[in-house]
């Protein structure tokens, strides 16, 4: 509890989900900061307490209804804001939640600092039987609501910048284009001034996020694809880094490969979500490419780019899923240079087409066939960063670990983590560090790093 004559108002942002949810968590911490807020974290008691939910899957659904009740009890007298995908997807779920004051939709998530502020400007919390819910149809809106440009929050270094939002595809198991509606865009114009403006602020890697990536700039007028973007990026700007969020395999084109492999700026890495490699599978998601596209996909990324990190996303237990159809999944990704994985169990997700799909996986199959292929995936990722061990490297400084007694954490152009020893502080600063081996820990789970040993300092 605060002393009674301290003034001060806190406040916790729970973040839960993408990077997209990330951005926009930062843009609502800075705002408040800027506005005499002190940010506070974890269970530190707060004043204001905001939940950004995810709603992806079910579990996401059931997590973000779990933060919101710890919130709840953690805070008794704070003022709690739920926000996010969940949020518009759900609110009279969440009026159900005793305790919640504000239940903010996606389409207005953008002003949540400006009604926080006004309503919480002469109290803090208040009795609530009915949370006040600001919430519109978000299938209707075709505007991209750019933000000003957040500050570094936290330990970011490699600030994210939203320059899409929305999604087209409507996959049967997801719920995105419900939650955050059509695909829109940033202008060409705003995303060259905001990436002049973060490196103007002393950061050295942008990464450019987005709910459908790939789908960027076809909103505009005139229209302008993601190929074009990345171009006037490199060709207008002088940040070193930029850094591709997930781009799915048939929006990933021969140019956009072979611009980042004839850039020493672009980091020489794509993540490309497979979900499933069977096709009978890939159909029944509605995914618009086949095994064999997905697979041709990747071996043009690393022909072109032969030490380039290529992640995916692989979706487990989908509906039909039969021992084969995983089996070929398994088998494609085994037989790919692909260097980690993102591994997903399906849940049914309530307002999506597989959620009433016949033949759902049992969730002890689903289970097994998780841990067969993040096994598999923990092989991949160990044996690309063998491949780095006597040789050097550029690394980003992101943090020092105390865990790890104090050593300097940061990352490669092509996704490598790599630890170092320093008696000077590096963080947001690029060195050139020599790989001497890989070190796989098991608390956490597979923690797998490369040490090294710093050369060279480049600023």
């Amino acid at each position: 509890m605060k002393a009674e004559n301290d003034t001060t108002r806190r406040f916790v942002v729970n973040t839960l989900g993408c990077k997209v949810n990330q951005y926009e968590s930062d843009v609502i911490i800075t705002f408040l900061k800027e506005n005499g807020w002190v940010q506070g974290h974890g269970s530190e008691t707060a004043d204001l307490y905001i939940i950004n939910t995810c709603t992806v899957t079910g579990k996401a659904a059931m997590q973000a209804r779990q933060a919101i009740r710890k919130a709840i009890r953690s805070n008794p007298e704070s003022c709690i804001v739920v926000t996010g995908c969940y949020a518009q997807t759900e609110p009279d779920e969440i009026k159900k939640i005793k305790g919640v004051h504000y239940i903010i939709g996606q389409s207005d998530k953008h002003k949540l600092p400006e009604i926080i502020i006004a309503a919480t400007r002469n109290h803090f919390s208040r009795p609530v039987e009915t949370p006040e819910t600001i919430w519109h149809d978000i299938s209707r809106g075709a505007h991209f609501h750019p933000a000003r440009l957040p500050a570094a929050t936290g330990n970011r270094t490699r600030p994210l910048l939203k320059v899409q939002d929305g999604c087209n595809a409507f996959c049967t198991y997801c719920i995105v284009p419900y939650a955050r509606g059509r695909s829109r865009s940033l202008p060409v114009k705003t995303v060259l001034e905001q990436i002049r403006h973060i490196h103007q602020s002393g950061f050295d890697e942008v990464v450019l996020t987005g709910t459908h990536l790939g789908c960027y700039g076809l909103s505009l007028t005139p229209p302008a694809g993601l190929f074009e973007l990345l171009t006037r990026i490199h060709d207008s700007t002088s940040i070193p880094r930029i850094r591709l969020s997930s781009i799915e395999p048939n929006e990933i084109t021969d140019n956009m490969i072979d611009l980042v492999a004839n850039s020493h700026r672009f980091c020489n890495h794509f993540h490309v979500p497979l979900q499933s490699g069977d096709d009978r599978i890939l159909q029944q998601m509605n995914r618009p490419y086949t095994n064999v596209f997905f697979k041709n996909r990747i071996h043009y990324i690393h022909d072109r780019i032969p030490d380039g990190a290529i992640g995916a996303d692989v979706l487990i237990g989908f509906p039909g899923e039969t021992e084969g159809a995983f089996e070929n999944t398994f088998r494609l990704i085994e037989s790919l240079p692909v260097t980690y994985l993102h591994v997903f169990p399906f849940s049914p997700r309530k307002g999506t087409p597989a959620g009433r799909f016949p033949d759902q996986i049992a969730p002890r199959i689903i289970k097994e066939r998780c841990l067969k292929i993040r096994g598999l995936g923990i092989r991949k990722k160990r044996d690309f960063y063998q491949r780095f061990v006597g040789k050097m490297v550029d690394v980003l400084i992101e943090e020092t670990k105390p865990r790890l007694s104090g050593l300097q954490k940061g990352i490669t152009s092509n996704y490598v983590p790599v630890l170092i020893h320093s008696t000077s502080p590096l963080k947001n600063t690029i060195v050139t560090v020599k790989i001497e081996r890989v070190v796989q820990e098991n608390n956490p789970a597979h923690s797998i790093f490369c040490k090294g040993k710093l050369l060279v300092t480049s600023q």
